[in-house]
């Protein structure tokens, strides 16, 4: 391993402070929009339980391989494993850009989310009946929404400026726990409605008859992109712990924080979905047009809780975006010497752009594509079917192949000072099971994309990274 000089190193300031920004990292919009749509289209029960072991062997191992990267080396994506070699450099830049591109559209969304906290309580509900129209007609506007993407942006530009501790650690203590009072809360009004017991047999009672291989793989995939893995952030957030923290229970916590509220997620939603009669098999348009629907025929009440929900939303993708943001940061702080402030703002300011391109792309400038399809679709196939997977899958071969075993071993039990008693069964998870299994995800999603020439365009970026790798 390399010798890297570097400058003092923030560091978190309590354990609890990085869990709870850990665990908001993993918590995002995947949680509370993708994951219940996908359950309601994959069968319920059976695809949960599918995911679930997915989350505690593929997931639980690698977010555990990153956190030890992060700290073995002190450094964030590219330095991390460029202390190791420059030629695996690319693939720390590969998460850097997947960070990059994800920045390019999360805050798009996360204004949405932002845009109907506030539209609940203007009339939002008044009709039901016109809210796919309405969300339409939102979303391809070619100022409102750039407003309220300026805005969210902005708030993940005063955490991550304040610093790690000062800003990203005390976010999280609050934004969490705040998560989860608010996901308590509107689980207690819907398991409360009558006929809400159907959509808690559809989340439980397992339909094994639904399963087939695109199950599987929906929630092979779905388990490691909800984790925020393979694109840099726990590499970069393992980085800022110290010596003492024991990693391999440091990811459980976070795994299973992560799992715990994609299943509140689920019965928050399901049982009122059910109450009222409609589809558990919605799609995306799930969170912004049919969850609506279901707080319209609460009455009264269902302006408050559309206001938690989307709060609650907005939470959820502003502790994801942070550590986005971050990822990006600290390569500018570690590999181009930036302060904090400036390299926040440089970053955040080519965000704003692409941002911009993302949300006109949906409206105005529909009809200006790039390898066939739109800037929004482009950042999104992008990172989703091709840069995290990919990422990923070169985490597990360099922590498996390139890092020393009795390394890993002493930066897992702290020196020997605690224990790790699957070390093996880890290890060899990671150097031999997981890459075929994240290569599966790789391949299956990367054939799917109808534009080819997106695929082909992902791949020769990283055969570019690669080859300018010493120069990142």
């Amino acid at each position: 391993m390399q010798q890297v000089e570097k400058k003092q190193r923030e560091n978190w300031g309590s354990r609890f402070g990085f869990l709870m920004a850990a665990a908001g990292s993993a918590v995002g919009l995947g949680n509370i929009w993708r994951f219940p749509y996908l359950t309601g289209m994959n069968g319920g029960g059976a695809f949960i339980v599918i995911y679930l072991i997915c989350v505690f062997v593929v997931g639980l191992s690698i977010m555990t391989a990153e956190f030890a990267v992060g700290r073995r080396t002190g450094l964030a994506a590219v330095g991390a494993y460029k202390s190791y070699s420059n030629r695996w450099s690319f693939a720390g830049a590969l998460g850097v850009l997947s960070g990059f591109f994800i920045m390019g559209f999360y805050p798009v969304v996360g204004g949405w989310a932002l845009a109907y906290a506030f539209k609940s309580v203007t009339g939002l509900l008044a009709n039901p009946g016109a809210l796919g129209d309405a969300f339409g007609a939102f979303i391809t506007s070619p100022v409102e929404p750039l407003v309220w993407t300026l805005i969210f942006l902005a708030l993940n530009v005063v955490i991550v400026a304040k610093g790690v501790a000062g800003g990203i650690e005390k976010a999280g203590k609050v934004l969490m726990p705040t998560l989860f009072v608010l996901l308590i809360f509107i689980i207690f009004r819907s398991v409360s409605l009558p006929g809400s017991g159907a959509g808690l047999t559809f989340l439980f009672k397992p339909d094994w008859s639904q399963v087939n291989g695109s199950t599987v793989l929906a929630a092979l995939g779905q388990a490691f992109f909800s984790l925020s893995l393979g694109m840099g952030c726990m590499i970069t957030y393992g980085s800022y712990l110290n010596k003492k923290e024991n990693l391999p229970s440091n990811a459980l916590l976070v795994t299973s924080m992560d799992t715990a509220v994609a299943i509140l997620a689920g019965i928050a939603i399901f049982p009122a979905l059910f109450a009222f009669g409609m589809e558990p098999a919605a799609g995306p348009g799930l969170v912004f047009v049919v969850v609506p629907s279901i707080f319209a025929e609460m009455g009264g009440a269902g302006v408050l809780f559309s206001v938690l929900f989307f709060a609650l939303l907005v939470v959820a993708a502003l502790t994801s975006s942070v550590s986005l943001l971050e990822v990006v940061v600290a390569y500018l702080i570690d590999q181009k010497n930036m302060e904090r402030k400036p390299a926040v703002y440089a970053s955040s300011g080519i965000m704003v752009v692409t941002c911009i391109l993302s949300s006109l792309s949906l409206g105005v400038m529909s009809g200006f594509t790039i390898l066939g399809v739109g800037v929004f679709d482009f950042f999104d196939i992008l990172t989703d079917k091709i840069f995290l997977a990919i990422g990923g899958m070169l985490l597990a071969i360099f922590v498996g192949w390139v890092i020393k075993k009795e390394d890993l071993k002493d930066e897992l039990t702290n020196g020997g000072t605690v224990k790790f008693a699957l070390f093996e069964a880890w290890y060899n998870l990671t150097k031999y099971v997981i890459p075929v299994a994240i290569a599966i995800v790789a391949i299956s999603g990367i054939t799917a994309i109808a534009q080819k020439s997106l695929m082909i365009f992902g791949l020769l970026v990283i055969v570019v990274l690669a080859l300018f790798s010493k120069k990142l």
